[in-house]
């Protein structure tokens, strides 16, 4: 069995969060892009049944009791906060051709039945802007699981997710969180 990297196990709100990832140094490893998941179980309906600290918790046995894995994915985006698993400085796991080089992002539901509704979708788009600022990636490097040829989670996110969407929602909070030293189009 692999070692265990440790999870994070902390929400934030996407405040806190963009916080949170300011104090995050990539040293040692440096994502090339974001991958979207959903967590189709449990839905976002079904997320708040647990405590989010206790959740945390039962995905850290599940990964590392039950599925033998070293980590599992990044974030958890949930409709409140945002939840650090595997901490951002070192691969996860999620995604077979991309766990080296890439976060792993898991959107709270399932999105091949429901909707993205504004909170997950708020949230969403504030940690990635975070992460893309964060390691200096380019929105429209973003990746949904379910073009990893390797996977066999042929529908992950599922269709709710629109790739396109989530680009041009993670550019906007990036110009809007991290606006640069100037105005665009004025000299400076």
């Amino acid at each position: 069995m692999p070692i265990w990297k440790g999870i994070i196990g902390k929400g934030f709100t996407p405040a806190g969060f963009a916080e949170y990832v300011r104090t995050v140094s990539l040293k040692t490893w440096r994502p090339q892009f974001v991958v979207l998941h959903n967590t189709y179980i449990p839905r976002l309906s079904d997320w708040h049944k647990v405590p989010g600290e206790q959740r945390m918790r039962n995905l850290e046995a599940y990964y590392r009791d039950t599925q033998h894995w070293s980590a599992g994915p990044h974030l958890f985006v949930a409709d409140d906060l945002i939840w650090v698993f595997t901490p951002l400085d070192t691969p996860g796991v999620h995604s077979p051709s991309w766990n080296a080089i890439s976060w792993g992002v898991e959107l709270v539901g399932d999105y091949s039945v429901e909707s993205l509704g504004a909170a997950v979708r708020t949230n969403a788009s504030s940690a990635l802007a975070s992460l893309h600022a964060l390691a200096g990636i380019n929105p429209e490097t973003l990746k949904l699981h379910k073009e990893d040829a390797k996977t066999t989670h042929k529908n992950c996110p599922g269709p709710y997710i629109v790739k396109s969407d989530m680009i041009t929602l993670v550019s906007a909070a990036l110009s809007e969180d991290f606006p640069g030293d100037h105005t665009p189009g004025v000299p400076g």
